[in-house]
């Protein structure tokens, strides 16, 4: 009798398991450290004090009173759990509130709440899209967009990272695949902290029939005069047919949201596998997010859209200033109708406007210097996130540092002081760090 292959023999020898155990015996591994505070901008890990940019709190509003009532109030008036999907027994009052409030906030016909992002992504590109049509993705797009792209079985023809030569070729050749197109990016890079040329985009998609999905969870609450997002921001809402957003961002919670006409939503409600098979959110969650995005379109929320852009240039000069590899300020593209008194947009005497997004990577390159440079910082008192291959291209490993509205500039200072007397001591020991900007 034949044996069969034992299907748990890839968890042994992979290809990461000597990089993971030398990692873990040098005491470098960046991942799965233990928070033990709020998700505030000092937080308490692994016992000790230490300032937080490795966030996506970008307003700062888990720590906010009206968002945690809100949680609470939730919590008392319908228990812990719903223990059951959103058809069934899983819908109460608060979805729906929030569905209509992001629809508005959106200027959308309709919008439906997922439990997580991921499931928003995977449930909206699996259902709509299949086997006989394309769906064309930028490279540096998030994985729950690819997940959703391979489960929906559809042509997948991916585009270098916001090169538009490159997705107009994509489109082309889509041309003759049959079925229907659908491009999808993120408007707000998670990893490169760059925006999408939407304006460019919807033109294109214009132009060959394709329909627009932007993914904007670290845009909404985070960029435009209204916090909605990258395409508020580049005046493109009206151009783009979907829009995709989380709450475990600015909105504070955890569950996610997709936006757009009624007859796509209706349909996702009946047709999303992800959406009907799994458990509604916990009543807490989806009674903060609610809170939340009511805070953002508050008479409070552009002052927290304008402090944590802010915070982002502050962040961004400071550590270009030290000598780090930081991206250069998003230029603006001068021909789309950006929203020139949106917080954060910056207009030279040349007219020429830039933004900088929550998000500032710093390039390190060696994936062993990333890690080393990581622990130095972590070990000051600063923790950030690494991003090392396959997560990012070969050469390419990052710390990705993130703000929020409510880090204060004297703690802000604190980092950057960190950082530069890092950055020495690390230098002197394992070589100069690449520097000190790159486009």
């Amino acid at each position: 009798m034949q044996t069969s292959t034992d299907v748990f023999a890839k968890v042994r020898g992979h290809d990461r398991s000597a990089v993971l155990a030398a990692a873990r015996e040098a005491g470098v591994l960046p991942y799965f450290h233990v928070l033990s505070s709020p998700a505030m901008p000092v937080v308490e890990m692994e016992g000790a004090e230490r300032i937080m940019l490795g966030s996506n709190n970008y307003l700062g509003l888990t720590g906010d009173e009206r968002v945690m009532q809100g949680a609470e109030q939730a919590l008392h008036r319908y228990g812990t759990g719903l223990t059951g999907s959103r058809l069934l027994n899983g819908t109460i009052p608060l979805h729906l509130e929030l569905e209509r409030e992001i629809a508005e906030w959106m200027e959308t016909e309709d919008a439906i709440v997922f439990s997580t992002g991921h499931q928003a992504n995977l449930g909206t590109l699996g259902t709509l899209l299949g086997p006989g049509d394309t769906v064309i993705v930028d490279a540096g797009d998030h994985a729950s967009i690819l997940d959703g792209c391979l489960l929906s079985r559809a042509k997948l023809r991916p585009f270098r990272h916001n090169r538009l030569d490159k997705l107009e070729k994509m489109l082309d050749r889509a041309q003759g695949d049959g079925g229907g197109v659908l491009v999808v990016v993120d408007g707000v890079f998670s990893m490169e902290g760059d925006i999408a040329p939407l304006d460019s985009i919807c033109e294109l998609c214009e132009r060959y029939g394709a329909r627009l999905m932007v993914d904007e969870a670290h845009g909404a609450g985070v960029l435009g005069a209204r916090g909605a997002g990258t395409a508020e921001l580049l005046g493109v809402a009206d151009r783009v047919d979907l829009r995709m957003g989380t709450f475990s961002k600015s909105l504070a919670s955890c569950g996610g949201f997709v936006a757009g006409s009624h007859e796509v939503i209706d349909y996702l409600r009946i047709y999303s596998r992800a959406f009907l098979f799994t458990a509604s959110a916990v009543p807490a969650a989806v009674g903060a997010a609610l809170a939340a995005l009511r805070v953002v379109r508050s008479p409070d929320g552009p002052p927290l859209l304008a402090r944590v852009l802010e915070n982002a240039q502050h962040l961004r000069d400071g550590l270009h200033e030290r000598g780090f590899t930081v991206v250069a300020p998003q230029r603006l593209p001068a021909e789309a109708a950006v929203q020139a008194h949106a917080p954060g947009v910056r207009t030279s005497a040349e007219g020429e406007r830039t933004i900088v997004t929550p998000i500032v990577p710093v390039l390190v390159g060696d994936d062993w210097k990333a890690a080393l440079l990581w622990r130095a910082l972590y070990d000051a008192g600063v923790f950030v996130n690494t991003a090392l291959h396959p997560a990012v291209p070969p050469g390419g490993a990052l710390l990705r540092t993130s703000v929020m509205a409510t880090h204060d500039r004297e703690t802000l200072d604190r980092a950057l002081d960190t950082f530069a007397r890092v950055k020495h001591e690390f230098e002197s020991e394992h070589g100069p760090l690449p520097g000190p900007e790159r486009p």
